[in-house]
């Protein structure tokens, strides 16, 4: 970042209910140093008060989630917003005198790289709406994809232990909703037994699987392996059907938010260039845009780096030598980019 025009470097110190601020001279005279509530008219007090002593410049720890309201009333003032990544204020505190941790100490360092280091900060620009609405939808799509995986990991796991040839045949079905509508209804294998072949069939085509007449002969199937009943299957016709229910509900929480990030998505001006491109369809497109939104990198290398997928080059001596991968950058980017490249594998 360029700070030639800075008079007052303030660093800040989030948190939940009460921010710690440092403001420092452009000679690193102290101007300010003070606890902070998270209130939009005392943030406004400080930043005004401060903006009487020249040009300031704002940098936080945490520009989203507790921080966030610290840079949009920073931002609407006008005035300039940075922010300073975790490993780099870590390796900044390890050269400050002294062992404690507290806010205090936090934001003179972070007001001190700010006045001395501004080749550690990262900018941050103007946030509009469908930024903040992208990164809020993808990051809740990326909870709801963890749910979806333990509830359908929960289900397998109970189905191997009563019935382990009833799991081989449900258990890759568990994204479709009639599979679990079938589970909801009859849970245990007697429950299938008695249903018979022709009602499960009935309850399949209801809810619109097309195989219907194919997966209810397989599950039909499945229930003549085994004749014995495992202990516990009394207790698992009790979880299941909650578990199914579960299960269909986290289905239709991430249609809904995958309709909302579509209609967002495919409204960027870079839609068309992010989905051209093999691997990459609409929620990978999304978290691109919402991690990506606001920054600036002049080369490819730059934004390989920030996602953590440049090797680090290790050389010391003739022993240490060679390019290891990197265990840092911003993880939900990475991830993005490992998951587009390897769909792009399935592409001709």
């Amino acid at each position: 970042m360029n700070i030639e025009d800075i008079d007052v470097f303030i660093g800040i110190d989030v948190g939940k209910s009460e921010h710690w601020a440092t403001a420092l001279s452009r000679d690193g005279q102290k101007v300010l140093d003070k606890a902070l509530p998270n209130d939009e008219d005392r943030l406004r007090e400080v930043y005004q008060r401060l903006q009487a002593k020249g040009q300031v410049l704002v940098v936080v720890d945490q520009p989203a989630t507790i921080g966030a309201l610290a840079v949009a009333v920073a931002q609407d003032m006008g005035i300039t917003v940075g922010y300073l990544p975790g490993l780099s204020m870590r390796r900044i505190a390890d050269l400050t005198p002294g062992s404690a941790k507290t806010d205090a100490k936090d934001a003179a360092v972070i007001a001190g790289a700010a006045r001395s280091m501004p080749h550690t900060l990262r900018a941050i620009s103007t946030s509009d709406e469908d930024a903040a609405a992208l990164s809020m939808l993808t990051g809740f799509d990326l909870d709801l994809a963890r749910q979806v995986n333990q509830t359908a990991n929960r289900i397998r796991g109970l189905y191997t232990q009563i019935h382990p040839a009833l799991e081989r045949v449900l258990g890759p079905w568990l994204e479709h909703d009639a599979v679990l509508e079938v589970i909801a209804a009859w849970p245990t294998p007697a429950d299938l037994k008695r249903a018979g072949k022709s009602r499960i069939d009935a309850r399949l085509k209801k809810h619109g699987c097309r195989r219907h007449a194919t997966w209810a002969g397989q599950i039909v199937s499945a229930l003549k392996h085994q004749t014995v009943v495992v202990a516990g299957t009394d207790a698992a016709a009790t979880v299941l059907p909650h578990l199914a229910r579960q299960l269909i509900s986290l289905h239709a929480q991430r249609a809904d938010v995958a309709a909302q990030v579509e209609t967002l998505v495919e409204a960027h001006p870079l839609y068309q260039v992010l989905t051209s491109m093999p691997g990459i369809g609409v929620r990978t497109a999304a978290v691109f845009l919402a991690e990506t939104l606001g920054k600036t990198f002049d080369t490819g290398a730059q934004l390989a780096s920030y996602a953590g997928l440049a090797p680090v080059t290790r050389r010391s001596g003739s022993s240490i030598r060679g390019e290891h991968v990197s265990h840092g950058g911003n993880k939900r980017l990475k991830r993005a980019m490992f998951l587009s490249a390897f769909a792009s594998l399935r592409s001709d």
